[in-house]
């Protein structure tokens, strides 16, 4: 495990899109592995502003991401397909056909895992992987107790996640996704790399807890200490414990 230390949310975002830029000079038509939510906005904004500047070339690069919403449409400003256009593949010069999310609007979510599998499998298999970390140590939608050896499945939201994303859903809870599709741990542990953040005091206990505590399916994070080449970049408030 290598821990680079940044001093805030912009140093955190700026080293961790340069490693995700140096995966995509050395290998121009790499297999990334992207996340949502607040915290690679940063990491998102930063790969954009190298790229309209000329420094980074994305027409080769192929992405599969973490998980999606199962029920929501693609237009939906909630799904996760909307946020990654909007955040990032909108404004690069990525192929479309090289996108890959999990289709929220398949409910047959056997059929649905299957796909997402057999996709990530025909495209060689990930590259790098960039994750955020839960309060509760779960990455992608892989909440605790969520078995080590899962690919792609469809996972009931704990009350928590969806208390915590209320806000983008104008605290209706009701229009709260129940349920969602995941990578398992097995599939984001056999990416080749993996890239995890972390920013913010809130951040900081579970931090402690995933990577110098046991490795327990209670604390979903806690498996990439036995990951060959796994990179956490935290800020200093989210390391301030180790």
């Amino acid at each position: 495990m290598k821990i680079i230390r940044a001093t805030d949310y912009k140093d955190m975002s700026r080293k961790a899109a340069n490693i995700i830029s140096a995966q995509v000079i050395m290998k121009p038509n790499c297999v990334l592995g992207l996340a949502t939510g607040s915290t690679p906005i940063g990491i998102y904004d930063q790969l954009i502003d190298w790229y309209k500047k000329g420094d980074l070339d994305f027409a080769e690069v192929t992405t599969v991401n973490l998980d999606e919403y199962r029920g929501l449409k693609r237009d939906d400003p909630q799904s996760y397909w909307h946020f990654m256009h909007e955040h990032f593949f909108d404004h690069i010069n990525i192929d479309h056909d090289r996108i890959n999310l999990p289709d929220g609007t398949n409910l047959d979510a056997a059929e649905e895992c299957q796909r997402y599998d057999e996709i990530i499998h025909s495209v060689g298999g990930i590259d790098l992987q960039l994750l955020g970390i839960g309060h509760d140590g779960h990455i992608g939608f892989n909440e605790p107790g969520a078995a080590f050896e899962l690919g792609t499945h469809c996972v009931d939201l704990t009350a928590e996640t969806i208390e915590a994303n209320k806000r983008f859903f104008d605290y209706d809870e009701d229009r709260v996704p129940k349920q969602a599709y995941t990578m398992g741990i097995k599939t984001i542990m056999q990416a080749r790399k993996v890239l995890l953040v972390a920013n913010g005091k809130d951040k900081a206990k579970i931090v402690k807890q995933a990577f110098f505590g046991p490795v327990t399916p209670e604390v979903p994070a806690s498996i990439l200490q036995m990951h060959p080449d796994f990179t956490l970049v935290g800020d200093a408030e989210a390391l301030s414990e180790l």
